[in-house]
């Protein structure tokens, strides 16, 4: 059996649908999603799509072109982020506008500094 083949059923019974309920989400019908998981059938490119999306992971994936079934990349730490963000941190840093420049959030940066710095030697 094809890799693909059993990858869709892997993840379709991870997710406990059934064939059917697969099929009513890929717009197909059960006996099509048994020929795929039975590798009678292969398939197209653009249904391989629609099954990924349904099973929540890449076509990559069913393939057999990777072995990492989530959707999103994993994150490679590159030693920037010394620590994850404290809720603190994350509602200054989410409370700031978007669309400011590079020299007002290096301005930002410096009164935030500057405000910590005060705040210790209280």
């Amino acid at each position: 059996m094809s890799i693909t083949a059993n990858r869709i059923k892997e993840l379709r019974t991870q997710k406990k649908l059934t064939q059917q309920g697969l099929a009513n989400i890929i717009n197909s019908s059960r006996g099509t999603v048994a020929k795929y998981e039975g590798d009678e059938r292969n398939p197209s490119y653009a249904m391989l799509s629609l099954i990924a999306d349904a099973l929540d992971t890449t076509v990559e994936y069913l393939q057999g072109k990777t072995d990492n079934a989530l959707k999103t990349p994993a994150v490679k730490d590159n030693g920037d982020e010394k620590e994850p963000l404290t809720e603190n941190q994350r509602h200054i840093a989410y409370s700031i506008d978007p669309d400011v420049s590079d020299e007002e959030r290096e301005d930002i940066i410096k009164m935030v500094q500057l405000a910590m710095k005060h705040r210790r030697r209280i």
